[in-house]
């Protein structure tokens, strides 16, 4: 039978496509947290308005006709210096993390597994060996040595200690609503929101029965133990109190693989960072989830590299949308980039395969800039390779 020429092409040009069949499959609120920033949402614009003040200096004569894009992140070998970010209850398709997982193992590259997925972290090790385990400084000290035990036990090769996040969640625009957990009062309530996305409601039933997304946290108690709701661990996170420099350097001292501290955006955090023994940094805010108003991540890249790059690897997290980004990263000192909602706005599009296609995209768009560069590899771009304003970088906290 031919195909029908009126159906919808599953594959997806650009990532901005990809976000908005995201928006037109979700329901408002599931689609809203995916959006969203604090605040006024400055950082959250700033994260990617940035990347387009930087400008390339190409080579029109001499380009090379192979290119390599292979690197390692924290001992890992990945095909292409984009990795998945951790990111929490991912509810947007009923394979979540163990999708992303898969599509991030078809291209060759490594995941970083949020202690608040909603499957368990065993599962997502069988469907991606290359992961690394995300903590959140919650509970004791013993209770997190635990989660931390428990992912090195599934396979995990390394800690993301995650440190950019406030707990002021307040937006101009209005914050989405999502409830302590999705029971029949619940579903209910979202009742008008879920009528008017049939494809996202259908995506939930599988065998006749409907599957009640999972809004708990599993890996924040022992195997076999049911998670806390995710409001339940975010209300014991919150009553935490957070982690000093003494603390991290505890959990780098219990920890004997690879180690990352995520949340960097100061010089002199930098600086902490290498004198515990991390392995590697994350300048990041968040995703302009953390303080508005602190500056685009790829602002501050540039000096952050050039101080403590060649101590620690570094990696760009905040406002990758395209190829281009990462080349743009890459060139002012990033060893690797890490995204967040492109892959969830691909997850949401069309589950693994869109994943893959953002993923594909981002590939895409590395290696045709870099011929347009002339770089055969990207261990050769630098920053002569861009052109960047006079006022462009940001820095702070002086070391």
């Amino acid at each position: 039978m031919p195909k029908n020429p009126w159906a919808r092409n599953p594959w997806f040009e650009t990532v901005h496509e990809a976000q908005r069949r995201a928006k037109k499959r979700l329901p408002k609120s599931v689609y809203s947290s995916l959006v969203a920033g604090t605040q006024a949402g400055i950082t959250v614009n700033d994260n990617t308005a940035a990347f387009n003040e930087l400008g390339f200096a190409p080579h029109v004569v001499g380009t090379q006709p192979d290119r390599e894009l292979s690197t390692t992140v924290m001992g890992q070998e990945i095909s292409f210096p984009v990795m998945i970010s951790p990111t929490g209850v991912q509810a947007v398709d009923p394979d979540g993390e163990v999708a992303v997982a898969r599509a991030a193992a078809a291209r060759g590259t490594a995941m970083g597994l949020s202690s608040f997925a909603s499957h368990p972290v065993e599962e997502v090790a069988a469907a991606n060996d290359k992961f690394f385990f995300q903590i959140y400084w919650l509970g004791s000290r013993e209770e997190i040595l635990a989660r931390a035990e428990r992912a090195k036990a599934a396979g995990a090769k390394g800690l993301i200690v995650t440190t950019d996040w406030v707990f002021n969640v307040g937006r101009d625009w209005g914050s989405p609503e999502i409830p302590e957990k999705v029971d029949f009062a619940a579903l209910l309530k979202l009742a008008p929101e879920i009528a008017v996305k049939p494809r996202y409601a259908l995506d939930w039933v599988k065998g006749g029965t409907i599957n009640i997304p999972d809004l708990t946290a599993p890996n924040l108690t022992p195997p076999g133990e049911p998670g806390p709701t995710f409001f339940g661990a975010y209300g014991q996170w919150m009553n935490t109190p957070p982690p000093t420099w003494e603390d991290l350097k505890w959990l780098r001292e219990q920890w004997d693989g690879p180690f990352m501290v995520k949340g960097i955006t100061r010089l002199d955090d930098a600086k902490r960072a290498v004198d515990i023994g991390a392995s590697a940094i994350s300048v990041s805010n968040h995703g302009g989830n953390n303080l508005d108003g602190t500056p685009a991540t790829i602002r501050v890249l540039g000096p952050i590299a050039d101080a403590v790059g060649h101590d620690i690897e570094v990696l760009l997290d905040g406002g990758i949308r395209r190829g281009s980004d990462v080349t743009k990263a890459l060139a002012l000192g990033a060893r690797a980039v890490m995204i967040g909602r492109a892959y969830l706005w691909g997850l949401a599009a069309n589950g693994q395969a869109g994943v893959e296609n953002v993923l594909d995209l981002l590939r895409m768009g590395l290696d045709s800039s870099l011929m347009g560069l002339g770089r055969k590899s990207i261990h050769e771009l630098f920053r002569d390779d861009l052109v960047i304003p006079e006022d462009f970088e940001r820095s702070f906290g002086h070391v």
